[in-house]
């Protein structure tokens, strides 16, 4: 249950302006691939940050590394509250991208590492589950909060669960299986031996695909509801996040199927379902959409449960660096996706977006059957 309460409250973070994108684009006469740098500026200071603080986590322990990246992301969820320009805020969102991983990959390398490999499984599925709540939540409640208070009033709550998450960090229990790696000189020995890792290189492919195709889906998606013939306020628009809500069920229940079947069935599986949502969504009545759009989540969240796991499976040293440069791909593609979607949006509409998605989910697929097959990592 902490570790889904953490991956919920840092996750919150990460989304958050998602649903506010209508409302940032109207207040600073912003076009779609301008606004989705609110997003993406965040995905791509994480991207960068990522592999640091896998570094950073391997020195100083993992624990303490979740407690102050906590700890100071109270910081720029202030200081967005007074920014008066987009560049302003995307600075903020920049800031905000270089703690988040902090939190992350510090828990992914203290589960692989304190938790009993019996439990493991279990223990990573709760993790993730919590993030995808925290991806709900996150665009949810500053919809919500937002059309009640304004955009502002959504960093305020960023700030508040950031601290929560501060308090509730400082409960994980204290390592006993940690070795720190301070030397500079093993650092690089083991980024060299990551870089040549064939598993893990194809892990990070997958990373980088499977999150393209979530964010180039919902930062467009916003702005798609937002405009005629559906005209969707920005509470409306949070609760069209709800279908995160199928990924708080579906992971968990997909944690035994991820344990039995190995992480390239697993991904296989998670593609199908979502490409067949992605097609669902061309169609024009909202249930539908809704509909279409629950399938394509919960094929990504079942796609990223497959991924986390197959980078602990291909790694036996170094596992914070080797999971920062998978989140290193991950957002990578979360960042270059909020401009290209973006570009393909204001060209092309959503009928421009769903072929890009669809390609990005389908090559996700054949780059973990290629890369997973081969490897020695029992992948399944």
């Amino acid at each position: 249950m902490l570790l889904a309460a953490l991956g919920t409250l840092v996750f919150l973070n990460v989304y958050a302006p998602q649903s506010l994108l209508p409302v940032l684009a109207r207040e600073f006469h912003a076009g779609a691939a301008q606004v989705g740098g609110v997003i993406g500026a965040t995905m791509l200071s994480m991207a960068l940050a990522s592999p640091l603080m896998g570094a950073l986590a391997d020195a100083v322990g993992r624990r303490r590394t979740v407690i102050w990246a906590f700890a100071l992301l109270v910081l720029p969820a202030a200081l967005a509250v007074l920014a008066q320009t987009l560049p302003v805020l995307n600075g903020v969102r920049f800031l905000q991208g270089l703690l988040i991983p902090g939190v992350m990959v510090g828990l992914n390398a203290y589960i692989a590492e304190e938790i009993p490999a019996p439990e493991r499984s279990r223990a990573l599925t709760a993790y993730v589950t919590g993030t995808v709540l925290g991806g709900f939540l996150g665009r949810f409640l500053s919809g919500l909060v937002a059309n009640w208070g304004g955009w502002h009033a959504a960093f305020w709550l960023l700030a508040g669960t950031s601290l929560v998450g501060f308090l509730l960090a400082r409960r994980l229990p204290p390592e006993t299986q940690f070795r720190p790696h301070r030397d500079p000189r093993s650092v690089l020995g083991s980024l060299g031996t990551h870089l040549k890792n064939t598993a893990l290189l194809a892990t990070c492919g997958v990373g980088f695909l499977i999150l393209f195709t979530l964010v180039g889906v919902f930062n467009t998606l916003t702005l798609r509801l937002a405009d005629a013939p559906y005209h969707l306020n920005s509470a409306q628009t949070g609760f069209i996040f709800a279908v995160y809500l199928l990924g708080v069920v579906i992971t968990p229940i997909a944690g035994p199927f991820l344990a039995a079947r190995g992480p390239l069935v697993t991904l296989l599986s998670a593609a199908a379902c979502s490409l067949l949502g992605l097609l669902v969504t061309l169609s024009s009545p909202l249930p539908l959409i809704i509909a279409g759009m629950a399938g394509a989540a919960c094929g990504v969240f079942l796609s990223q449960s497959a991924a986390l796991a197959a980078v602990q499976r291909s790694v036996t040293q170094a596992r914070s660096l080797a999971t920062g440069l998978y989140h290193l791909a991950y957002y990578g593609g979360a960042a270059v996706s909020s401009v290209v979607a973006g570009h393909v949006f204001e060209a092309a509409g959503w009928g421009g977006v769903v072929p890009l998605v669809m390609g990005s989910m389908g090559l996700a697929a054949l780059v973990g059957l290629l890369g997973w097959r081969g490897s020695r990592s029992p992948y399944g």
